[in-house]
C-alpha cells in the first residue's frame, strides 16, 4: 500500500472515530437517565437498530463505556448495563470527599483572579438552567455539563494534575447516582441551585473549612436521598 492510499483511508478513519464517540455519549446520556437499566443486556444489533448505526462503532463505544464503568462486558456474554449498588456509592462518596476536599482546599489557597472569574462564570451558567425535564424528571444533559463544569471550577486551581484525574474519573461513576437522586426526590425538600450558591459564597470569600464542610453536605445529601430508594435497599 503507498503513501496515497493510506491517506485515502484515514477520513474513513477518522469518521469511525467521530461516530463511536457519538455513540459514547449517547448509550451514556440513555445509561445516566435509566432509559438503559442496570443490568440489561446490551445486543448489539437490537442497540445498532435504535441508534441507526453501525456494529462496530457501536461495539467501540460500548468498549470505551466498559473502561470507565457504566458498561460491563464479559467473555462469550457480551455486554450488560453496568450494575448499581449501595455499597458502590458508599465507597465512591467516601472516596470523593478526601480526594476533592483537598483539590479545594489547595484551588482554595492557590485562588486568583482568574480562578474566581471562571468559577463565577460557571455558577452563573448552572445557576439559570433548569435541572430536569418532561414528566418522567429526566435529567438535562445541558444542566449535567453546566454542573461538571462549575465543580470541576472549584478544584481546577489546584495545582495537581492527579487530583484533577482522579476527581474527574470519580465525578463520572458517580452520574448515574445522581440521576437517580434527581429523579425521586422532592423538590422542595431540596435547594440544590441554594448548595451551589453557598459553595460558591465560601470559595470566594477563601474560606476553606466552610467550603469543604458545604461540599461533603453536597455530596453526603446526594448520596442518601440514592440510598433512600428501594433498588439500593437492602
Amino acid at each position: 500500500m503507498n503513501r496515497s492510499e493510506r491517506w485515502v483511508e484515514q477520513p474513513e478513519a477518522s469518521e469511525k472515530r467521530t461516530m463511536a464517540s457519538q455513540l459514547e455519549a449517547r448509550v451514556r446520556e440513555d445509561i445516566i437517565n435509566g432509559r438503559l437499566t442496570p443490568g440489561s443486556r446490551l445486543r448489539l444489533k437490537e442497540l445498532a437498530e435504535h441508534y441507526d448505526a453501525g456494529v462496530i462503532p457501536l461495539r467501540e463505544a460500548l468498549s470505551r463505556l466498559a473502561a470507565s464503568g457504566f458498561v460491563s462486558a464479559e467473555d462469550q456474554k457480551g455486554f450488560s448495563v453496568g450494575r448499581i449498588s449501595a455499597e458502590e456509592i458508599r465507597d465512591i462518596t467516601n472516596t470523593r470527599l478526601l480526594i476533592e476536599c483537598q483539590a479545594l482546599a489547595e484551588s482554595i489557597r492557590r485562588g486568583d483572579l482568574e480562578w474566581e472569574s471562571r468559577l463565577i462564570a460557571a455558577h452563573h451558567r448552572l445557576d439559570r438552567l433548569p435541572i430536569v425535564e418532561g414528566p418522567e424528571r429526566l435529567m438535562k444533559p445541558e444542566w449535567e455539563n453546566a454542573h461538571e463544569t462549575f465543580h470541576q471550577a472549584l478544584i481546577a486551581n489546584c495545582g495537581s494534575p492527579w487530583l484533577l484525574h482522579l476527581s474527574r474519573m470519580l465525578r463520572d461513576q458517580t452520574a448515574r447516582y445522581r440521576m437517580l437522586s434527581v429523579h425521586y426526590e422532592n423538590g422542595a425538600e431540596r435547594d440544590v441551585p441554594g448548595e451551589h450558591r453557598a459553595l460558591l459564597d465560601a470559595a470566594l470569600a477563601r474560606d476553606v473549612d466552610k467550603a469543604c464542610v458545604l461540599l461533603a453536605q453536597h455530596y453526603e445529601t446526594t448520596t442518601r436521598t440514592v440510598l433512600a430508594h428501594e433498588a439500593l435497599k437492602g
